[in-house]
């Protein structure tokens, strides 16, 4: 990963060091990059390794001669480089990457972010959670877990940056649509703060990817010698919180202006953690607040497209598909959105409610459905009213 780091780092520049240090420069006219670190410990370092584009100047003043291949290229030649080996390699686009050759497109991100952004995150990035433990090489991001209760607020020094402007974490429990993979949920994190920085700009050196791990109710993972993650059950009620409490205490008090992201919270949580903290903390859940913001224009712009006017949306039919947080986060929105339109009172927002239809993979949600989540069964539908609804009842009812 040390080349695409450098690529990202082509277009950041990143402040100065105090003391006993080296400079080098990231592209032609940019300040310098400064560093501590000498000969091989800067070539190990995917932060201020660039491959064999260091300079002859660089390299006998970082003592790196001697240690690359005598020809230096440009950082263009090395992608170029890069390119030819790389589409050696086929990838089926509909069943996902049929082999791990396929990671290393991360390294071009920024220059090809149209082409590789699945790469770094969807689809690919669910291949790469459910094999992570077998795939782990190095650490990336921090890892809190529930056997470090009480040690978090001394653990969130360890990580080395002074300044953070970025956190994405997850507790594994809902990952994409593969379900709890436990610690191995890391990569979505990993993944998530990569488009930050390739698509948004934003400092790679100051992310922080985030796993809490407080145990999968994945049995084939508990089941797995070489799984990374704690081999005991998901924590719950009480205890859960708990752990996330002192997860956040511990990065605000070092971080006060952080932005923390909850990515991918199964959806029993993640609307509880989001009330719990958002009037105390700089903080979202991706799943519930920005897939709802993106969809509610998408269904606005529905009614516009049919030739209505704004005030029809009230009075839509909505079929929900997937109840997860992200879904359950779009159908709050959109009932909350209708009942604004109604008049913003219990009427409306009652009235709202019935116009959503939630169907997960077992089906339409009613009332009848066991173990379903309170944010979830106050969209279900009555099973009475739906007991004798064949295709065609249906269809009408539908048309109403």
């Amino acid at each position: 990963m040390a080349f695409f780091s450098y690529l990202l780092a082509r277009r950041m520049c990143w402040p100065a060091a105090t003391s006993g240090w080296r400079a080098f420069t990231t592209t032609e006219g940019s300040r310098p990059i400064i560093v501590h670190k000498r000969s091989l410990d800067i070539l190990h370092d995917p932060w201020f390794n660039k491959g064999t584009a260091f300079p002859i100047t660089e390299r006998d003043r970082l003592d790196l001669r001697g240690l690359l291949p005598p020809n230096v290229t440009t950082p263009q030649h090395q992608i170029n480089r890069f390119m030819v080996d790389l589409k050696r390699f086929q990838v089926n686009a509909r069943d996902g990457p049929s082999d791990t050759n396929s990671l290393a497109k991360w390294r071009v991100l920024i220059d090809n972010i149209e082409e590789y952004a699945p790469i770094v995150y969807t689809p690919t990035v669910g291949l790469v959670c459910q094999n992570y433990s077998g795939l782990f090489r190095r650490p990336r991001g921090m890892y809190f877990s529930a056997a470090d209760r009480g040690e978090m607020m001394s653990m969130v020094y360890n990580w080395p940056a002074e300044q953070v402007d970025m956190i994405v974490v997850t507790d594994g429990s809902r990952i994409l649509g593969l379900g709890d993979l436990g610690v191995q949920g890391i990569g979505i994190a990993i993944g998530k703060l990569d488009l930050y920085v390739a698509a948004a700009g934003i400092n790679p050196q100051r992310v922080l990817p985030i796993m809490i791990d407080v145990g999968t109710n994945n049995e084939k993972l508990l089941k797995d010698p070489l799984y990374l993650g704690l081999q005991q059950h998901r924590l719950d009620g009480e205890d859960y919180l708990a752990v996330i409490d002192e997860f956040m205490e511990a990065v605000f008090t070092r971080w006060p202006h952080v932005i923390v992201q909850f990515e991918d919270f199964q959806s029993k949580w993640a609307l509880k953690l989001l009330q719990r903290y958002r009037n105390t903390y700089r903080m979202f859940n991706d799943d519930v607040q920005g897939t709802a913001g993106v969809a509610i224009a998408g269904l606005l712009g529905a009614v516009r497209a049919q030739g209505r006017s704004m005030i029809d949306f009230p009075r839509q039919k909505i079929v929900v598909a997937g109840a997860g947080s992200a879904g359950i986060g779009v159908v709050n929105a959109a009932r909350k959105t209708m009942a604004r339109m109604l008049g913003n009172n219990d009427s409306a927002f009652e009235s709202a409610g019935r116009q959503f239809w939630v169907v997960d993979a077992e089906g339409l949600i009613t009332d009848e459905r066991p173990n379903t989540d309170a944010n979830t069964l106050s969209f279900a539908r009555k099973a009475r009213e739906m007991d004798r609804l064949g295709l065609r009842e249906g269809r009408r009812l539908w048309n109403m």
